[in-house]
């Protein structure tokens, strides 16, 4: 059988481990608020009613694909394809490339950033290996302007984040929505969690705290994954109703 990801592949790695991806999903929930586009989000109402639902579902549909064979890969890609075609119908209007390229590209970013993170520095390989399987991603679902290489994505990346990113009452509103749903305590988990992934230009727009008081957590849970008793960040930042969801996504290397 033929995998849409290589089985011993580092995207695999990162995707297959659940503490890394509540730090992808920290990461994407700061910077869909803050993108240009969010009002498309906005559009269909589910977004601001289950905020954490609708991330997870993106973050879900990501590893999907990761871990699927060709055929079954290619038809969560499409499904994500019609999806949008579907709103872009309601709406009467397309959404544009550049939207579509930014959330590849913070899933590439995030991917990198969350790994390094908690685990250990990737190569210049491994990186190129991440933004070649989401180009993969991009191409199948027709979206132009994709970069060729890791050095190319970087440039690009570094132009998005200054072009597509502002502060706006959609802003304002999604976070007021994350507090609503996580409660007082988890949420400033959440918020401590992307001010330690996050890109500067994303912390400068939200006004991040400087104080990062999770990092002295990370070395203590660095320290527990040597004994195999470091899967507790999900317990830090989810409710209950999202943690089984969460450990459903914790089969590295399967």
């Amino acid at each position: 059988m033929t995998y849409f990801v290589e089985k011993d592949s580092i995207v695999r790695k990162i995707w297959g481990d659940a503490d890394t991806i509540l730090f992808i999903f920290a990461g994407a929930s700061a910077e869909f608020a803050l993108n240009r586009a969010v009002d498309w989000l906005y559009f269909t109402g589910k977004l601001p009613k289950d905020p954490l639902g609708r991330l997870l579902s993106t973050v879900g549909y990501a590893r999907r694909i990761v871990f699927s064979d060709d055929e079954a890969a290619l038809a969560a890609i499409d499904q994500i394809t019609a999806i949008h075609q579907g709103v872009e119908n309601k709406r009467g209007a397309k959404i544009p490339d550049w939207a579509y390229r930014d959330v590849l590209f913070m899933l590439i970013d995030y991917s990198i950033r969350s790994h390094e993170l908690l685990k250990n520095r990737l190569s210049k390989a491994e990186k190129e290996e991440v933004v070649a399987v989401f180009n993969r991603v991009g191409q199948r679902m027709g979206i132009e302007g994709l970069p060729a290489n890791f050095c190319q994505w970087e440039e690009q990346r570094a132009s998005h984040l200054r072009q597509h990113l502002v502060r706006s009452h959609f802003t304002d509103h999604l976070y007021q929505q994350y507090s609503k749903h996580l409660g007082h305590l988890r949420y400033r988990v959440l918020v401590q969690a992307q001010s330690l992934v996050c890109p500067q230009a994303v912390g400068t727009l939200l006004r991040n705290p400087r104080i990062h008081w999770l990092r002295p957590v990370l070395m203590v849970y660095k320290f527990l994954g040597v004994i195999r008793a470091h899967h507790f960040l999900r317990d830090l930042i989810l409710p209950k109703a999202y943690k089984l969801q969460i450990q459903q996504l914790d089969a590295a290397h399967r």
